[in-house]
């Protein structure tokens, strides 16, 4: 076995008959992924799941999307984005549920306060993975390696399963961490980045996307070797500065910092629908009902946001945005769901119709005190013009918003539902997409 980049669940590699793991000198950088993360917890809170296929998503009849499908259901060629009703069509007898993201989160939380315990420096990048940075110092000189397998030995304790890459850099360890599924160990020791990534297709590099791996084809570019060989010129004419973070990155390096404190720049929600929205009056309680999660998580983060946004997809699929900046950041869908109300206008009129619908805030501001003239927009922006808030008074608005986010804190996120909320259930595809910084 080669002991320069390991597929192995010794992290080492034979010598003798004996485990040995090689010296480890400079940077270690861990990505942990949590194996078919949302399919593995259903399996571990639903005992008769275990070992058939489950997948968590959207309805198939209501133009669901997967969000998750345990590896009993990719062996029938289930894959997380894909539609739903193919997903039913390849796998028939899976499992299916909606899923319980409160108990996602829960669960994460868990996973994350092991990888803390390993090292104070853990960037969180989604509900499922996070980098760790467990560098050997003159403190500690512990083996990278015998790092990654406490992780792997404390995440399976909760019920669940973690695949981990190791590397020198971000780049090298979450490709690492793809290669070994599930619950693999793959070890790529400092000096070999070159010769692991050599041979890679150019779409195992996080950023190239579809198009990007279609022009780096056209120019003869289909391996990450022939990225990291290529004129870094070219590649600055295609991409610009993309063009030299995908030349770094191909050739091993990276200096990305792991971020501690990831900064989040938005904070949205949107919903489609099983079917296409056709009047005003279900229009608007769905957009009071997503205004309330993005209010919701808004204080949960302990932001305000001064840009107001509304995204609207057509029924024909076409796509349509519009923002309002104003001057006092917020964190009150009570007061802010008016000024959505009024935007819509300029987005949709009658027979138009609606396939889904996004509120996003941004233009943070941390958590301040109470501010009498929350929704005042700047002068050039019509502020006489500003719809009043649902409740008036601001304190009475606070109090109440304290007090449903108390119940559910407590109890879970439907516990306490506003008529717009309950209005839109059973409307839409039980799929919906959020920031990914949202789940922490």
């Amino acid at each position: 076995m080669d002991e320069t980049f390991l597929h192995a669940e010794s992290g080492g590699f034979l010598q003798g008959g004996n485990i040995v793991i090689a010296p480890w000198y400079g940077k270690a950088i861990l990505l942990v992924d949590l194996d078919a993360f949302f399919a593995a917890v259903e399996q571990l809170d639903h005992p008769a799941w275990r070992g058939r296929p489950v997948i968590v998503g959207g309805d198939a009849d209501k133009r669901g999307v997967v969000a998750t499908a345990s590896y009993e259901a990719r062996a029938f060629g289930v894959h997380s984005a894909m539609p739903s009703s193919t997903a039913r069509a390849l796998c028939p007898d899976a499992i299916w549920t909606g899923g319980s993201h409160h108990r996602y989160r829960e669960m994460s939380k868990l996973v994350m306060e092991i990888l803390i315990a390993e090292s104070p420096f853990v960037q969180q990048v989604s509900i499922d993975e996070a980098f760790v940075d467990v560098s050997p110092t003159p403190h500690n000189t512990e083996h990278p390696v015998a790092v990654a397998h406490r992780i792997q030995e404390g995440v399976a304790r909760l019920g669940i399963t973690c695949s981990i890459g190791v590397g020198t850099s971000k780049t090298v360890a979450k490709i690492a961490s793809d290669m070994d599924k599930p619950q693999g160990l793959t070890v790529v020791y400092p000096g070999r980045e070159k010769d692991f990534l050599s041979p890679l297709p150019v779409r195992s590099l996080s950023g190239i996307g579809a198009s990007a791996e279609r022009e780096l084809k056209r120019h003869g570019i289909e391996t990450l070797g022939g990225l990291a060989a290529a004129d870094p010129g070219l590649l600055a004419r295609l991409f610009g500065k993309n063009g030299r973070v995908m030349y770094i990155r191909a050739n091993g390096g990276d200096d990305s910092p792991i971020e501690t404190e990831e900064a989040v720049k938005s904070v949205s929600h949107e919903i489609s629908f099983a079917q296409d929205l056709t009047v005003l009056e279900d229009i608007e309680p769905a957009v009071a009902a997503i205004a309330s999660r993005v209010g919701r998580r808004m204080r949960l983060k302990g932001l305000r946001g001064h840009t107001l946004g509304l995204k609207v997809r057509y029924g024909d699929r076409t796509l349509k945005n519009v923002q309002r900046h104003l001057a006092q950041g917020t964190d009150d869908e009570l007061a802010f769901t008016p000024i959505l109300l009024d935007m819509l206008k300029e987005v949709w009129k009658p027979g138009v119709t609606v396939r889904l619908l996004g509120v996003g805030l941004s233009g943070f501001t941390e958590e301040g005190g109470l501010q009498e003239r929350l929704f005042d927009l700047a002068p050039d922006e019509g502020a006489h013009n500003v719809p009043k808030a649902l409740i008036s008074d601001p304190k009475k608005r606070s109090g109440l918003l304290h007090a449903t986010d108390h119940v559910r804190d407590r109890f879970g996120e439907d516990a306490v539902q506003f008529g717009h909320e309950m209005k839109i259930r059973g409307h839409t595809t039980n799929s919906s997409s959020k920031n990914p910084s949202d789940y922490k």
